[in-house]
């Protein structure tokens, strides 16, 4: 599975394993239709292992810890489940050790799909999969949405109530469940790693790891973003969508040797299964019935300011799009070292206010390069990443693997 895909379930009755090279806590929440939990209670962990319709499953250090979900005995009030996963060691982020969420069917045990997280950084704890209703039937999505601040993140997000700490903070038990009478659903501390367990002596909090550069995401709360190659900015702002149309202006000038440049800017839409859907660019100026314009071609680069302009409006791109990649190309075929000063830009279309600014602080002596993307998330949001990426690619054609592969 990929990040956006579904899957419908033909079982009643699914396991989700989540495997990594560290030991890893898994959880599951139950979220009604409006995204939270009904109380602390549907907050399913190795310290509260039973919920309705949900399970725990621990694998005791040797085997995946697990979630089970009953979709037959899920209250009606249960719009979805989400499996969550944060690594036991303390400060440990998910670079280079990505998680795989393995469905299966809970009773004969065969696997319904698999999900990896790509391009995950200074996440340490992830929403991996979800299993939602659609009518009367149930399916399972891959979402690998992460969040910097732990699995108190990812509760908080959900309403499940997380008490703020003082001047000390509680050390963590070992994963395993304690002999002791079981803790309430959350202990009076947010937890650096293994989550939500109970604790038998304070100590001094520790200092958070600072994210690694360019990595983790943020929003739009304090104003315009400049954004480093890597590093996502969701397109929220306190907490409710920012705005539904956007312009992305990408520009260029010439490098010291002067000379016009022809470069050319695009976008590529692509389904949840990294699909190609259509491409917009100066020889298809419109796609997906309008949900996306291009200004058209710019020859030279030539004046300050955006030398193209793509219009998106987001609040009309089809719900099968998950995820678009803007490029530029140099059809002549002259090298990005020759190119001085690029960047893109998303601008609100109503105001003209720029929102986010991602600049080229290198170039590489390629024709194509993979400026930036937006991607929709589970809860229906906007992500843009920064991907400055360069590729040989003279033409949007030769830039759709490339783009598929950026997703």
């Amino acid at each position: 599975m990929s990040p956006g895909s579904n899957i419908p379930l033909t079982v009643a009755r699914v396991t989700v394993d989540v495997t990594a090279p560290v030991r890893l806590d898994v959880s599951g929440l139950l979220l009604t239709a409006d995204g939270k939990v009904r109380s602390d209670a549907d907050f399913i962990f190795y310290n509260q292992p039973t919920g309705p319709g949900v399970g725990y499953v621990s694998g005791g250090g040797r085997a995946p810890d697990a979630i089970t979900v009953d979709t037959a005995a899920v209250p009606a009030a249960i719009e979805k489940i989400v499996v969550t996963a944060s690594p036991d060691a303390q400060g440990q982020t998910f670079q280079g050790i990505e998680p795989t969420a393995t469905l299966r069917d809970t009773d004969g045990s065969a696997v319904l799909g698999t999900f990896t997280p790509p391009g995950l950084g200074a996440e340490t704890a992830l929403v991996v999969i979800e299993i939602y209703r659609r009518g009367d039937a149930w399916k399972a999505r891959a979402v690998g949405q992460g969040y910097a601040n732990g699995l108190a993140g990812i509760a908080t997000d959900f309403g499940v109530s997380v008490e703020e700490p003082a001047q000390a903070t509680a050390t963590p038990a070992p994963a395993a469940p304690p002999a002791a009478p079981p803790a309430p659903p959350m202990p009076p501390a947010p937890p650096a790693q293994p989550p939500l367990a109970a604790a038998p002596a304070p100590q001094a909090a520790p200092a958070p790891p600072a994210p690694a550069p360019g990595a983790g995401k943020i929003n739009l709360d304090k104003g315009r973003v400049s954004l480093q190659k890597n590093q996502t900015v969701s397109l929220v702002k306190g907490g409710r969508p920012l705005l539904s149309r956007v312009r992305m202006g990408l520009g260029w000038e010439p490098a010291f040797r002067g000379g016009d440049i022809d470069l050319d800017a695009s976008v590529i839409a692509y389904g949840a299964q990294r699909n190609h859907l259509d491409s917009c660019y100066f020889g298809k100026l419109s796609i997906l019935n309008g949900a996306i314009k291009h200004s058209g071609d710019n020859l030279t680069g030539e004046g300050a300011g955006d030398d193209e302009t793509i219009v998106v409006d987001l609040g009309r791109i089809p719900e099968g799009a998950t995820g678009l990649v803007f490029t530029v190309n140099s059809f002549s075929g002259q090298k990005f070292t020759d190119v001085a000063k690029a960047y893109c830009r998303l601008v609100d279309d109503a105001t003209g206010a720029e929102l986010v600014r991602f600049d080229l602080t290198h170039a590489e002596a390629q024709t194509g390069v993979l400026m930036c993307k937006l991607v929709r998330q589970f809860s229906g949001e906007w992500d843009m990443t920064a991907i400055g990426t360069f590729v040989k690619a003279r033409t949007v054609r030769n830039m759709v693997a490339p783009g598929a592969q950026a997703l």
